[in-house]
């Protein structure tokens, strides 16, 4: 099969470009099934692998942990499944005990600690794969399925409640589904971020207020979720909330935390709180609700050979939505 491979060849990988190689296809393993590849979302997760933010793991190691495939071999020959970054859990440990499997001690992460999507084929495990709603078609629900459902379980993780005001900083691909589900909810959203077309579809998407990186809103926040890898945003999210208002955290990696006013900023019962992956009841209550409102968010695609370009266009910020590879 054809596959971008993400080698460790003692170069930064700030500077190794994945490599388009044909390689074994997959074979089938107990309670695994086969996926003929459909589309694979691009995740701002797989840039901080690909520039080693995070470690690499698994070398070599093929990115993508949004997939859309279709069932050829262990299960349901021909059924479409979505697959998304927590790719396996050990069901033992203290957390998944306690029905927060997202925080297992022993996870399994797609596109990291295995295989993922870049590819032709993939081999995942089968009780972590999600039914697609038909009405969500391959390109569009790909980026729904880390993008989509970790801005839906941040809204939670703030406690987010119909009718409230919620802040948005940072405006990539998970806040711009994120907004959908806030004007489902009747709520006023406020969106701060540094990128001008970001700005842009953030006003064409119904936001109450749009302002730059810097900018306050105009009123206090009663939730605020954080998307930019930035700590100085956090502390920007925190100084716009009410009293016993909730900042959440969407980040895998984050840079350093500025120092501030515990007095101003989190006296007063505000709340910082991060958002760690998801559980398997995030992404089915997600994919449901994004089918009842039909979420489909404006894509780009990029083939499987310009999976480089793809990364780029993340990092760049030049795609106009999220960004999705078709093998």
């Amino acid at each position: 099969m054809k596959a971008a491979v993400l080698h460790a060849d003692n170069q930064p990988l700030k500077i190794q470009p994945l490599k388009i190689e044909d390689i074994p296809r997959p074979t089938l393993t107990p309670n695994h099934v086969l996926l003929r590849v459909l589309a694979c979302g691009v995740c701002r997760t797989d840039l901080h692998i690909f520039e080693g933010d995070l470690p690499l793991i698994q070398k070599p190691l093929i990115l993508g942990h949004q997939i859309v495939g279709e069932i050829i071999e262990g299960g349901n020959t021909g059924t479409r499944v979505g697959v998304s970054w927590i790719g396996g859990t050990d069901g033992t440990c203290p957390f998944c005990l306690r029905h927060e499997e997202n925080l297992c001690d022993n996870p399994t992460f797609t596109g990291y600690t295995v295989n993922g999507g870049y590819a032709e084929y993939a081999l995942v495990r089968a009780d972590f794969t999600y039914p697609l709603p038909s009405a969500l078609d391959n390109t569009h629900v790909a980026p729904l399925l880390c993008a989509g459902i970790i801005g839906f379980r941040s809204l939670r993780v703030a406690g987010t409640q119909p009718g409230e005001r919620v802040g948005l900083f940072g405006f990539g691909a998970s806040a711009s589904q994120a907004i959908e589900v806030l004007q489902h909810w009747k709520c006023e959203v406020f969106v701060s971020t540094r990128g001008e077309n970001h700005r842009k579809q953030a006003e064409s998407l119904g936001a109450t207020w749009v302002g730059a990186e810097n900018d306050k809103p105009p009123v206090q926040l009663d939730r605020a979720i954080t998307f930019a890898p930035s700590g100085a945003v956090v502390i920007s999210a925190l100084s716009s909330l009410r009293k016993g208002g909730i900042v959440a955290i969407n980040a895998i990696h984050l840079d350093q935390m500025p120092a501030f006013d515990y007095d101003k900023l989190l006296w007063g019962e505000r709340q910082i709180r991060s958002v760690a992956n998801m559980t398997r009841n995030d992404a089915r209550d997600y994919l449901q609700l994004a089918a009842e409102i039909n979420i489909k968010p404006q894509v780009n695609i990029f083939p499987l050979d310009q999976a480089n370009q793809a990364l780029q266009a993340v990092k760049n910020e030049t795609a106009n939505g999220p960004v999705v590879i078709l093998p």
